[in-house]
């Protein structure tokens, strides 16, 4: 049984964003500041990544925890409503997963950062780092 009335759900699932999300920003913000420049949201891309580095044909996804299933305490299931809640993160993964199988296969390289990775920024640096490697690179096509 949902805790909320149908009035008060509605709000709180009105003012979930998909994009420009706060861990999002926060990601865009240090590769920026790291020196890196990017695209987001190609919607040309499966999946429409948040983060596209078109020339090194590197992708990154920046996932909420609860909202892609992740393994960690804010990827908790709710109380109420558990079959409807864990049927809809299981086909969110699904799609994750067939999405970034779908870039993979165009020739991309992908990187999945989770919310909850944000709170260890000096790692979650060195993680981008070697992901992208040198900040100075160029692509040589086109």
């Amino acid at each position: 049984m949902d805790t909320r009335t149908p009035e008060q759900r509605h709000r709180i699932m009105q003012s979930v964003r998909s994009k420009n999300t706060e861990p999002e920003m926060f990601v865009r913000r240090l590769l920026f500041r790291l020196g890196y420049r990017y695209r987001i949201h190609q919607k040309h891309l499966p999946g429409t990544p948040d983060i596209v580095f078109a020339g090194r044909r590197k992708a990154i996804f920046v996932h909420g925890c609860y909202w892609h299933g992740h393994c960690c305490k804010k990827g908790q299931l709710p109380k109420s409503r558990k079959t409807y809640w864990s049927e809809k993160i299981a086909k969110n993964r699904e799609r994750d997963s067939r999405k970034q199988a779908e870039l993979h296969a165009l020739g991309w390289m992908t990187l999945t950062i989770w919310q909850c990775e944000l709170v260890e920024p000096s790692a979650l640096e060195e993680r981008l780092r070697l992901f992208l490697g040198d900040r100075k690179f160029r692509s040589t096509s086109g």
